[in-house]
C-alpha cells in the first residue's frame, strides 16, 4: 500500500474474555526484520496478544496490519497457517517420531519443495544451529537447549514473515536460557526475520530485543531500547520491573525539586518535568550511586552522610543498605566486589542529579 510502512501495526487492539479486559487500546508498530519483545509479569496481556498476532484468538478491538494487510479486525481474521508466520512456544513443540532433521524439514515439505532443495536447505539450517552432527538423532537423545535449536531451526528454515516466540527458554535452567540468549540475538542478526518475543524475563529481553514493550495490566507502560528503558524509565512500574531501584519523593518548588536532606535544581535531573511546583518522584539506580569512606570532593553532587545498615555479597557486586545519619533516607546500592564495608560502618554517599529520574 502507497505511504505503508513495511512491518507489524497492532492499533488500538482489544481483547476481552467476558467482562475482563486482558488487553486494552495497546498501539505498537514493529518494523520489518525489527526484534521487539513483550515483557511483563503474568497475566499482563503479553501471551494474548501474541496469540491475536498469530490468529489463534481474534480481537474484540482495534487490528493487526502487517505490510498493510489487514490480518484480524472484530469483523473477521486470517487464518493462522495462511499469515505467513511461524511459532515457538514453551514445550518447543517437535515431534518425537521424527529425527532432527525431519523435523526441520517437516515445513518445507508441507510447502512441497523440492527434496533436493529440502535437503540442501535443511542442511544449511542445521549448520546455522550448530546441530549439523545431529541430523539423525531423536528429541528424546537431545538436551533440552538442543531441542530449542531444533524448533528455531524448523520455524526460521520456512523463511517467515514473522517469527513469534512464547516464553522459548522458560524450561531451561539458568546456564542453558544464558546461552540461548545470545544464540536467538546471533540468528535474528543472521536472518533479519522480524520477530515478537514475549518474556517475563527483563534478561531475556534485554540481551534479545532491538526494542522491548514493557506490559502491565494488558496495557503498554513504555517501548524503547533496552538502555533507554533502563537508564530513562517513564514510570514507577517501569522503574521497579526493569532491574532494581530506589524511589525518592520530594517536592518540587520553582526550580528547585527538595529531598529528605537535600535539593537539586530541577535543570540538573535526568529528565525536564512540567513546569509548576507539587510533588515529585525519581527513579535512581543502585549501580548509580558511589559508595566512600571520607568525605568525597564531588562539586554539584549531592553527598550525603550515614552508615551501612545491610550488605549481601552477590558475587558480582555488594548489595548495600545504606542509612543517613539522622535515619530519614535508606538507599540501596551496587558496589563492586572490591568494596568492601561492614555493617555499622561509617559511609558516605554520591549521587549524581543527572542520573536522577523523574517518573509518573
Amino acid at each position: 500500500m502507497a505511504g505503508q510502512i513495511a512491518g507489524l501495526a497492532l492499533k488500538n487492539l482489544g481483547r476481552k474474555f467476558g467482562s475482563f479486559e486482558a488487553v486494552k487500546d495497546l498501539n505498537l508498530d514493529i518494523g520489518q526484520g525489527e526484534f521487539v519483545s513483550l515483557l511483563g509479569p503474568s497475566g499482563c496481556g503479553k501471551t494474548t496478544t501474541l496469540r491475536m498476532i498469530a490468529g489463534f484468538i481474534d480481537p474484540t478491538a482495534g487490528t493487526i496490519d502487517l505490510d498493510g494487510k489487514t490480518l484480524s479486525a472484530p469483523s473477521g481474521s486470517i487464518p493462522p497457517e495462511k499469515r505467513g508466520m511461524s511459532m515457538i512456544f514453551q514445550s518447543y513443540a517437535i515431534w518425537p517420531n521424527m529425527t532432527v532433521f525431519e523435523n526441520v524439514a517437516f515445513g518445507l515439505k508441507l510447502r512441497k519443495v523440492p527434496s533436493a532443495d529440502i535437503k540442501c536447505q535443511v542442511q544449511a539450517m542445521l549448520e546455522v544451529v550448530r546441530m549439523g552432527e545431529l541430523a539423525d538423532r531423536y528429541p528424546s537423545e537431545l538436551s533440552g537447549g538442543q531441542q530449542q535449536r531444533v524448533a528455531l531451526a524448523r520455524a526460521i528454515v520456512i523463511k517467515p514473515a514473522v517469527l513469534l516466540l512464547d516464553e522459548p527458554l522458560s524450561n531451561l535452567d539458568a546456564n542453558l536460557r544464558e546461552e540461548m540468549r545470545f544464540e536467538i540475538r546471533r540468528m535474528h542478526d543472521e536472518f533479519r526475520i522480524t520477530t515478537v518475543y514475549v518474556t517475563h524475563d527483563q534478561s531475556e529481553a534485554m540481551v534479545t530485543s532491538d526494542r522491548i514493550a514493557v506490559m502491565n495490566k494488558g496495557r503498554i507502560e513504555q517501548v524503547d531500547a533496552p538502555y533507554m528503558l533502563y537508564s530513562r524509565p517513564k514510570t514507577r512500574f517501569v522503574a521497579s520491573f526493569i532491574g532494581r531501584t530506589n524511589f525518592l519523593d520530594g517536592t518540587r518548588s520553582g526550580d528547585t525539586a527538595s529531598f529528605s536532606g537535600f535539593a537539586v535544581p530541577v535543570a540538573a535531573l535526568a529528565e525536564q518535568t512540567a513546569a509548576g511546583g507539587g510533588a515529585i518522584t525519581i527513579s535512581v539506580r543502585p549501580q548509580a550511586i558511589q559508595l566512600h569512606r571520607a568525605k568525597p570532593a564531588a562539586t554539584g553532587r549531592v553527598v550525603l552522610d550515614g552508615r551501612i545498615t545491610e550488605r549481601a555479597f552477590l558475587g558480582e557486586t555488594w548489595d548495600y543498605v545504606f542509612a543517613t545519619r539522622d535515619g530519614s533516607l535508606s538507599l540501596k546500592v551496587a558496589a563492586s566486589p572490591a568494596t568492601v564495608f561492614e555493617v555499622g560502618t561509617e559511609a558516605w554517599v554520591e549521587l549524581d542529579p543527572a542520573q536522577m529520574v523523574p517518573i509518573v
